[in-house]
């Protein structure tokens, strides 16, 4: 099997041999992220990459993502693909700023 991150790596871009090796890698997960990425939603912040999910936005530094999948699975989410798919391809929106979480429908005040 083809490593699908040294075919990205070697084009740079999301080329249709990379979203194959990577939905073939990943599957459903792989799919998700070339989806994610596309449509600008892995964003980088000074000291997190913050992935827009359907329902809220996923912290993911190194190994790491706070989403249930990962937490609760273990291994890699579609979020950490997401994050290195948008890294090697320069496909992220960039701010010059710490991350804030948004703020939750619940609180008070």
């Amino acid at each position: 099997m083809i490593n699908p991150w040294t075919v990205l790596e070697a084009s740079g871009e999301l080329s249709p041999e990379a979203k194959h090796s990577l939905i073939h890698a990943y599957q459903e997960r792989g799919e998700k992220a070339i989806l994610a990425v596309e449509h600008g939603n892995v964003k980088k912040y000074r000291d997190f990459w913050v992935v827009v999910g359907r329902s809220d936005e996923y912290i993911v530094e190194e190994d790491f993502c706070t989403c249930d999948d990962f937490r609760f699975r273990g291994g890699v989410c579609w979020h950490s693909i997401a994050v290195r798919i948008a890294e090697i391809c320069h496909l992220y929106e960039e701010f010059d700023l710490f991350y804030t979480e948004p703020p939750n429908g619940n609180d008070i005040g």
